[in-house]
């Protein structure tokens, strides 16, 4: 990536030169960067507030209770980590953190889950679920997206829920779909 985007730059840089509107890519560049970090400001104070409640969510006892909800669909899931409650925990706490939109909250539960379900060198068939699961996103809240799209403006930035939801069903199905078809396959 890194050759990419200096390739990008460079690029820039010589068409701005040729043709003569250096000030112009120049002017563009801190622009651009003024905006990014406006975006990023903006984004940041979401994640928190999401990662807080998800905190509170956790300390109030509610992440315990979403748990055991989950409990019969992730026993299902992951049969793999039927007996070994740390692991059901990290997948609770993965799912629970991608059905609110918060992919950077899920990361760590996700990585202690994947650690409890590999088995030496090889993937398992329930690691490969939870790789195919967490790229699928399923979000029943995608406060990631929602700050984004709030923090360009957007008038209402949840009004995009149904299509998230809809979309979220449709990955999440076709990715179990393909991971049981693929399962036990080698190279």
């Amino acid at each position: 990536m890194n050759w990419l985007w200096t390739g990008i730059v460079l690029i820039s840089l010589i068409f701005g030169i040729f043709s003569g509107n250096l000030e112009k890519v120049s002017s563009s560049v801190l622009s651009g960067a003024g905006s990014a970090v406006e975006l990023c400001l903006g984004l940041c104070g979401a994640v928190c507030l999401w990662s807080g409640v998800l905190k509170l969510l956790e300390a109030g006892g509610a992440a315990g209770k979403l748990a055991r909800l989950l409990s019969p669909l992730l026993r299902l899931l992951y049969p793999e980590a039927r007996e070994d409650p740390a692991a059901l925990a990290a997948l609770a706490e993965n799912m629970s953190a991608n059905l609110l939109g918060l992919g950077n909250a899920a990361t760590p539960a996700g990585i202690r889950a994947a650690k409890r379900l590999r088995r030496g060198e090889t993937a398992t068939d329930s690691l490969c679920r939870l790789v195919v699961l967490n790229s699928a996103s399923i979000q029943l809240i995608p406060a990631t997206v929602c700050a984004l799209r709030a923090a360009a403006g957007a008038e209402r930035p949840f009004d995009i829920l149904p299509a998230v939801w809809l979309t979220s069903l449709c990955s999440a199905g076709a990715g179990l779909l393909t991971e049981r078809l693929l399962r036990g396959r080698t190279r």
